[in-house]
């Protein structure tokens, strides 16, 4: 069986605010905003954000490679974004090591909880 998440609905205060957040974050293009601000991670998956007022925060994780981990933790740190090692260490500063790869946690604008990993889960 072939199963791909083609896209999902990213809740955000200001969805052209949020993409540009990830975007610039991932080191990603946006796509053209019409109803959504999209924001294309693969060939298979796209992030569409769209506005809302309110809304419970989300995790979204994403594995990477040891090279894009390191040029997206570079970018967070750049704009001082406080990172941390768990979900429930979001602001300690530090990396996990989980199954023997790297991870880190941090917040987007609207208090998404973002996850980088190099090794799978």
């Amino acid at each position: 069986m072939t199963i791909t998440l083609n896209h999902t609905i990213v809740p955000a205060r200001d969805k052209a605010a949020a993409a540009k957040f990830f975007a610039d974050i991932f080191g990603l293009k946006r796509g053209r905003s019409g109803h959504f601000s999209p924001v294309r991670i693969n060939k298979a998956l796209t992030l569409l954000f769209d506005d809302d007022s309110k809304f419970e925060s989300h995790h979204y994780a994403f594995h990477v490679s040891n090279r894009e981990f390191d040029a997206i933790l570079g970018r967070i740190k750049k704009a001082k974004i406080v990172f941390g090692s768990a979900p429930w260490s979001l602001e300690d500063g530090k990396l996990n090591d989980w199954n023997g790869g790297r991870g880190v946690y941090f917040r987007d604008l609207n208090g998404h909880v973002l996850e980088l990993m190099t090794v799978p889960q």
